[in-house]
């Protein structure tokens, strides 16, 4: 007999993208109305983003008013609203595994998309958007870099963008950088490695392309963390995109492609003892648990799983083994603190506001709720308004502090996600406090920069 959800954690069964079955659409269909019919019978998720709406419409607008009401080719509006946060199998839905219902949304939305990609259905606009290294490439180059950037702000430019990629003319995009983090970052100041009971005590850094392209301040400010700490460091030798938007497009091979490159790389560190840290919570959870479950037989992926830490799980791991330093000469005031889905789901619980919290002065206001932005989805024309719209309870909540007072600053791990609040906060006239990602918080706090 069937329970009424879970009493334990849920589980993540590893992805049988290799099986033949898992492209046959006629499976995937049988798949898609068990699911969305128990989904229809809970309705828990109804807040979390646009896919649950969109079915419970389907499913109320029907004939019958159950799924089996619905037409299958209106499954894929519910496939084209899910950007894989996460958020459902995390915290929400009571029938994943281990129980015997075994309802793993996203992995299922993440099937429709790789059998859409694989029908030739995903267009070229779409395509490039997920291509973070191609745009990269042009970052670094002066003339290029002071033209594209231009451009970016364009009105004329952005409304050509929009018809031609679909990007929606009012939302944020990043700028290139001037120099590449992989060329600005320094040499690590420390050469004694310490380690410590929870922490290796040396790092291997993997870039990410929106550090190294589009914000490498917030890459140099974590180096400036771990030379202040005595932490030596050293970036991978060499890096592809980790993958993760083109497994947000369903583009299997192209993940991977990506595996192929960064794998082999990356489990030399692990078996060197590194720690291995990537500032932007997509990246670390691709390698944590994206890559892991597309191929769990392979070695070097789970080597590479267990050898990678968010920042800040390694900061505070470090600081459990009493070789972090605490003295921060400068406060920060009231910050406003999004915790990304991304980070949430990779279970190591809320490390960043931990640390935050260890500043003097400071008052952190942290909210768990999804920005809407995730990856492209957000500057999508067919999107924005409603990346902004489920974005607009955090906007809301970051804007007062619990005493009512308003924040000095916002804040997100995710530095897409956090430029997205920004962008939320003008749009709703909650104020314009700075923004800054929560490393360059704790560089200022240590009186680094």
């Amino acid at each position: 007999m069937a329970t009424e959800g879970n009493l334990q954690a849920p589980t993540r069964h590893p992805l049988d993208w290799k099986n033949p079955d898992f492209w046959n659409e006629d499976k995937l269909n049988h798949e898609l109305e068990r699911i969305f019919d128990i989904c229809h019978g809970c309705r828990r998720c109804v807040s979390l983003c646009g896919s649950f709406p969109t079915l419970f419409d389907l499913v109320d607008e029907s004939s019958t008013m159950e799924v089996d009401g619905v037409d299958k080719k209106d499954y894929w509006k519910v496939v084209d609203q899910c950007y894989m946060c996460d958020l459902c199998y995390m915290t929400k839905c009571p029938y994943t595994p281990p129980h015997e219902w075994n309802l793993d949304f996203p992995h299922t939305m993440l099937r429709a998309k790789a059998i859409k990609f694989r029908k030739g259905e995903v267009g070229k606009a779409e395509q490039f958007l997920a291509s973070t290294d191609v745009h990269g490439s042009f970052a670094g180059i002066p003339v290029v870099v002071q033209v594209a950037n231009a451009v970016n702000h364009m009105p004329a430019a952005r409304g050509a963008m929009e018809k031609v990629l679909g990007v929606d003319r009012n939302a944020w995009l990043p700028d290139l950088a001037t120099k590449r983090f992989r060329s600005a970052a320094p040499k690590a100041q420390a050469t004694n490695v310490v380690d410590g009971e929870k922490t290796p005590g040396k790092v291997a850094i993997f870039s990410t392309c929106y550090i190294n392209y589009n914000e490498p301040g917030i890459g140099l400010d974590l180096l400036r963390i771990l030379d202040h700490n005595a932490i030596p460091y050293e970036l991978v030798d060499k890096e592809k995109c980790c993958g993760m938007p083109k497994l947000e497009l369903g583009d299997l091979d192209s993940v991977q492609q990506s595996k192929e490159a960064n794998i082999p790389v990356l489990a030399k560190y692990a078996r060197e003892g590194y720690a291995i840290l990537a500032a932007v919570p997509s990246c670390a959870l691709m390698f944590k648990q994206e890559l892991p479950l597309m191929f769990p037989d392979d070695a070097d992926t789970q080597l590479v799983k267990e050898a990678m830490w968010d920042p800040f799980e390694y900061l505070m791991a470090r600081k459990r083994d009493g070789l972090l330093k605490t003295d921060f000469p400068n406060a920060l005031g009231n910050v406003s603190y999004q915790v990304p889905c991304h980070s949430r789901v990779q279970n190591v619980g809320k490390k960043t506001e931990e640390m935050l919290k260890l500043v003097p002065g400071t008052t952190v206001n942290t909210i768990e709720r999804c920005s809407g932005h995730a990856g492209t989805y957000g500057v999508k024309k067919r999107h924005h308004q409603d990346a902004l719209k489920i974005g607009k309870p955090v906007f809301k909540a970051m804007a007062t502090m619990k005493d009512g007072s308003p924040p000095d600053v916002i804040s997100s791990d995710c530095p897409l996600g956090g430029h997205h609040i920004a962008q939320g906060f003008d749009v709703n006239g909650l104020g314009s406090p700075d923004l800054q990602h929560p490393l360059s918080l704790i560089a200022k706090a240590y009186g680094l920069k």
